[in-house]
């Protein structure tokens, strides 16, 4: 399929004649206006901002929807959005917000502080995707549309955190969804494959797997960064699996901007005319999760052992230079972040932890389980095998769907030896990488350690809700220590965020908390001329 049959099987999307296009250019247009195309690895199958988050997802939701604030900027701050100012008590459990008096939902209702109390009471009901981040704090009675453009939530106890997770709280439109709802789903069927939201774009065209189409919101109320003549007509987001692919729709001019490329991919676009390679620092931590309950791995001997046989340098060569050896538990991203003298590799000390291993006759065999068609972490499973054949330990390297590898996480009986995890932190809180670490965590991805300690259980809980700075933070120091000590995985690094785009596009920001192969797509535009 050539660029203008994907566009017009997008639904909808008008492109006009190539030959009627300037050569120096890939891109479509409707009428005379730019059409961006966005490819990645990773489908949308779920569009609801309550239901569902991973980085493909949210950054279609990012399109539809708004939020009280958001980040931008690296190092990440939080700007105003739909909330022009806010204010929190002495003691840390109310918070205020004004609402900007402009914002309109896409249908043209008002954006109120009804719809803000809906939203935030519908995420924690739902108890899906992002309720994680506020349930323990706030309960859904405790939400009060105070006016028109006033909000307020009332804590059960204090979190200075609070306001750090509200950009990935995106507001609803309670007239659609309630309009829409099927019996007491609240909405989660529709909202699946429509949208009720606020934000820059429509809904052209979803089919959950390959193919997503958005138009452009001409007068959305927070305007567009770019002047108007080049604002663009929509964007499409278009899933191709392997890099490959990617690759060479990139070089064909069939897609203007691509994530998820291999590091080889991206080194040899680097040196490409009329392509460009962005290379900034990354949030995302890539750790090998050990099985801390179940198996083998439950000795912290040999966890002890697999970390310090680990080739660490290996990891930088694979991504081509473009990644850095983590020197704690937090990326540089959370505050309270401390380095720590991390394990590198000394197969002495390694083989002294494995003396003290129980090893069965015949030897070990530990699984190694990473996301298929992954060809990184693949790799990074050939790395693992290397380095562990030494102390005697063979690595039997699979992979298998993100579905599948999430679900076996779930329990320490079927969770892997070893698995493959990138884990963004999303905030800038500490407390969203601490409790990774708590037992709470035991079987969600960033969990897949099933770790269990009652100290760090203990210093999440207090440093959650301690309004003293200095005592907050030595409790956060005092986790990152004890997590390192019972070495619950391979503290691996933080790749580069590199995308590659035409040379053409032009309003790329990089935001380091972004997922994976996340973008802002609000910003991006083609300049005239």
């Amino acid at each position: 399929m050539n660029r203008r049959e994907l566009l017009l099987a997008a639904g909808g999307l008008m492109s006009v004649p190539a030959a009627s296009l300037s050569p120096a250019y890939g891109f479509e247009r409707e009428g005379d206006r730019r059409i961006i195309v966005f490819s990645g690895n990773q489908p949308v199958p779920i569009l609801d901002p309550h239901q569902r988050y991973d980085w493909s997802t949210r950054m279609m939701q990012r399109c539809l929807y708004d939020a009280l604030v958001r980040y931008e900027g690296a190092p990440a701050r939080i700007i105003p959005w739909l909330a022009e100012s806010w204010d929190t008590s002495a003691d840390g459990l109310t918070w205020t917000f004004r609402l900007v008096g402009n914002a309109k939902f896409n249908n043209g209702d008002v954006l109120d502080a009804e719809a803000v109390r809906f939203s935030f009471e519908r995420g924690l009901k739902l108890n899906k995707g992002i309720s994680w981040m506020l349930s323990r704090h706030l309960k859904p009675e405790n939400i009060a549309a105070v006016d028109a453009r006033t909000v307020r939530f009332t804590l059960d106890r204090p979190y200075p955190d609070f306001l750090s997770f509200l950009p990935l709280w995106f507001i609803v439109n309670p007239k659609q969804v309630t309009a829409n709802a099927e019996g007491d789903d609240d909405g989660q069927k529709w909202l699946t494959a429509n949208a009720a939201g606020s934000g820059p774009f429509r809904i052209r065209r979803w089919d959950g797997q390959s193919v997503m189409a958005l138009e452009a919101v001409p007068d959305y109320w927070k305007g567009w960064p770019m002047p108007e003549p080049e604002r663009p007509a929509g964007v499409i987001f278009r899933v191709m699996r392997e890099s490959a692919p990617r690759k060479a729709a990139l070089q064909r001019g069939e897609v203007d901007v691509a994530s998820g490329l291999t590091p080889d991919d991206l080194s040899q676009l680097a040196r490409m005319p009329n392509i460009v390679v962005s290379d900034n620092e990354g949030a995302a931590p890539f750790a090998i999760m050990m099985n801390t309950q179940k198996g083998p791995t439950a000795d912290i001997n040999l966890r002890k052992a697999i970390a310090y046989a680990f080739d660490y340098e290996a990891l930088i060569a694979i991504h081509k230079g473009d990644a850095k050896l983590m020197d704690g538990p937090f990326p540089f991203v959370t505050e309270g972040r401390i380095q720590l003298d991390m394990p590198r590799k000394d197969l002495d000390r390694a083989k002294q932890f494995m003396a003290r291993t129980p090893t069965p006759n015949g030897g070990l065999e530990l699984e190694y389980l990473h996301v298929a068609g992954n060809e990184v972490q693949r790799q990074i499973g050939l790395v693992l095998l290397n380095a562990l054949q030494p102390l005697g330990i063979r690595v039997n390297i699979v992979g298998q769907p993100w579905p599948t590898l999430v679900g076996r996480g779930g329990s320490p009986e079927t969770a892997a030896a070893m698995t493959a995890v990138y884990v963004t932190p999303v905030t800038t809180s500490p407390d969203t990488v601490a409790s990774q670490y708590a037992s709470s965590a035991a079987g969600q991805f960033w969990g897949i350690h099933h770790l269990r300690d009652a100290d760090i259980d203990r210093m999440v809980a207090e440093a959650a809700v301690e309004l003293d700075e200095a005592k907050r933070l030595d409790l956060y120091a005092q986790i990152q220590r004890r997590v390192v000590d019972l070495q619950p995985v391979v503290f691996c690094m933080t790749a580069n965020q590199r995308w590659a785009m035409r040379s053409y596009v032009r309003g790329f920001q990089h935001q380091a908390l972004n997922l994976t192969g996340e973008m802002d797509l609000w910003s991006l535009y083609v300049a005239r001329g």
